[in-house]
């Protein structure tokens, strides 16, 4: 613990997977983050020949650009490295070249200037992303859904998560990417295949929807994604071909079944969504507040159902500006400027770490997703 800084302007560098990002926020009197500079370098272009991130390319390319990147942040700001009151870094959890870069970056720059450093969990950056677009009191249900997480989570405070669910084999973000890609679809696939579903029939396929009815509010998409890998072979041998491969798809076929792969993505989300909302804590009305953040939480669709899912319950829906979905330095930035202002700060020998659970004590006591050939704790 530190001197809280009451209304902190926070840097925050975020380099976890396959974006350069910095923001610049301010964090007012009444809890909100103005964001004053937000930038993001895409390496879309890099890792597009080889249909997913490469950690190496990644890592290689946070390093060209994150200098001019945090420069064009501050100029965009108006405030300088002197109008700043700490640094923002996050540590994890991501690809670990990457988080290397990034970090390694906020300390050099705290140590030169003489400025407190927060290493910040990128799982908690989006966490408290909505408190972008206004205060959002604590406590709230949160659903993380991204390439690389899908987790139910009762944020009870800064710092406070409690994990009620996560994925059990693949997360949902990676499971459109593949889905995408088994359909011959460009990467970056979530948004090539939100596209396709737009022209195509939910109904034309009849895709599996994954502990549907459980008990629980855990997720699997493992078996989703390989029912689009057969129906994509099926549908290519109706049309006379050998069934191996979305090359002999017709375009109809593949929006009907990326429309049906999004109806059972939403499905799934919707039912294990209603079962993390009979949590004890979401028994009091005041406390029936629901926020989806992630770069899934882009998708109209997923947003469509999980709003009507909380007109029925009773839950105000919130979600961060669509900017803010996918990873940005704006939401580590806010991270970073409410640690502060509850005087949490870190040392400059904080690690970069690979695997980072928001939840400690369910990882620690129920670590469905640190088993062996499991994604762990980032997923």
């Amino acid at each position: 613990m530190t001197a809280p800084i009451p209304t902190p302007t926070v840097l925050g560098i975020e380099t976890s997977c396959d974006e350069t990002a910095v923001g610049v926020v301010r964090l007012g009197a009444d809890g909100r983050g103005e964001v004053l500079a937000s930038l993001v370098a895409s390496q879309v272009a890099a890792h597009a020949p080889f249909g997913g991130v490469v950690p190496e390319i990644a890592a290689r390319a946070h390093v060209e650009v994150l200098d001019g990147l945090v420069r064009r942040a501050l100029d965009e700001a108006g405030v300088g490295f002197g109008g700043l009151d700490g640094v923002a870094a996050t540590a994890g959890p991501g690809l670990i070249g990457g988080v290397m870069v990034g970090l390694m970056a906020g300390k050099a720059i705290a140590l030169a200037r003489g400025l407190p450093l927060v290493a910040v969990n990128h799982l908690e950056g989006h966490a408290l992303s909505p408190r972008l677009a206004g205060p959002v009191p604590f406590p709230y249900l949160l659903l993380l859904v991204s390439g690389g997480h899908s987790q139910l989570l009762a944020v009870e405070g800064l710092g406070r998560y409690r994990r009620l669910g996560s994925t059990i084999d693949d997360a949902l973000g990676e499971a459109f990417d593949k889905s995408a890609k088994v359909l011959g679809l460009p990467y970056p696939g979530g948004p090539a295949l939100e596209a396709a579903a737009r022209t195509g029939r939910a109904d034309a396929w009849p895709l599996p929807r994954p502990l549907l009815g459980r008990p629980g509010a855990d997720f699997s998409f493992a078996g989703l994604k390989t029912a689009v890998l057969r129906a994509a072979e099926a549908a290519a041998a109706a049309r006379g071909g050998d069934g191996s491969g979305a090359g002999e798809l017709a375009a109809q076929d593949v929006a009907d079944i990326a429309a049906s792969f999004q109806a059972a993505a939403a499905d799934v989300l919707a039912d294990r969504t209603g079962h993390a909302m009979d949590d004890a804590l979401f028994t009091d009305p005041a406390h029936r507040r629901f926020v989806v953040a992630g770069g899934v939480a882009a998708n109209l669709t997923i947003r469509a159902r999980l709003e009507a899912l909380c007109a029925a319950r009773g839950f105000a829906f919130l979600a961060p500006p669509l900017a803010y979905c996918g990873d940005n330095g704006a939401m580590i930035a806010l991270a970073g400027a409410e640690r502060l202002a509850a005087g949490l700060v870190d040392s400059l020998d904080a690690p970069a770490r690979p695997r980072w659970p928001l939840d400690a004590a369910a990882a620690t006591t129920a670590p469905a997703t640190l088993k062996p050939g499991r994604k762990g704790a980032r997923a």
